[in-house]
């Protein structure tokens, strides 16, 4: 069964706008795998307008589920994760002042970089994923760079779901199908939710997991963070 990884950057930005500690993200973590969550995901940006490099330390004394840290692998990045030692991490291209990812890696043009990167978590023992376009060419690319698994870049997937499903899934499948093929680990993420997740996941064979966030934390306002994750749960089954 896909497992479900809880990205809790939402909780972070609540948090963040009154200066305290309310919600405390500690204890939301560890509520969210009580309720449910097979993962706990966070994408610490060098502004910090979630997720603090503090609360990543914190957050790794306590995760038992499989910590997935993402974020582009410029220095700090780096040195954080490689001090930390997640199960994953999440390589994204997104830029400093970017409000969310809005784009998949080409794992050609940036071949060499990524190859040094994924070499360096490799000897820490982190498995690596790379956030890439529904395109098999820049699956084919993750695969020799050396990284362990892609993550699908799911936001067009998620924009015209409700247009033209159908077509709206045809490349992913096309991009997961290759991923299996070349012995990838097959993740996806971005702007999925409890209307379009179940289509996905029917459609997409072999996907091991799914992160999210942003829509989840919002239907937590309505139905409670326990009953959401398990309506995320039932999606997956």
């Amino acid at each position: 069964m896909t497992r479900l990884s809880v990205n809790i950057n939402k909780v972070a930005t609540i948090r963040n706008a009154r200066g305290g500690d309310n919600p405390n993200l500690v204890q939301v973590a560890k509520d969210c795998e009580r309720f449910g969550a097979e993962g706990i995901t966070i994408h610490p940006r060098p502004d910090e307008r979630h997720i603090r490099y503090q609360d990543v330390y914190d957050l790794k004394k306590v995760v038992t589920t499989e910590f997935n840290i993402e974020g582009n692998p410029q220095d700090r990045f780096m040195d954080l994760v490689l001090e930390v030692v997640p199960e994953q991490a999440t390589l994204v291209p997104d830029a400093e002042h970017a409000i969310t990812s809005n784009a998949g890696w080409d794992t050609i043009v940036h071949k060499d970089f990524l190859t040094d990167v994924i070499k360096a978590l490799k000897e820490k023992g982190i498995r690596s994923s790379i956030f890439v376009d529904p395109d098999p060419k820049m699956v084919e690319g993750a695969a020799l760079i050396g990284a362990d698994r892609v993550e699908l870049y799911t936001e067009p997937y998620a924009t015209n779901y409700h247009n033209d499903k159908e077509a709206a899934i045809k490349d992913y499948i096309l991009a997961g199908e290759k991923a299996i093929e070349l012995g990838l680990g097959l993740n996806a993420g971005h702007d999925l939710d409890l209307k379009n997740l179940r289509y996905f996941g029917e459609e997409i064979k072999g996907l091991d997991e799914v992160s999210i966030g942003h829509a989840l934390i919002c239907d937590a306002l309505y139905y409670g963070l326990e009953n959401t994750i398990q309506l995320y749960k039932r999606q997956l089954s």
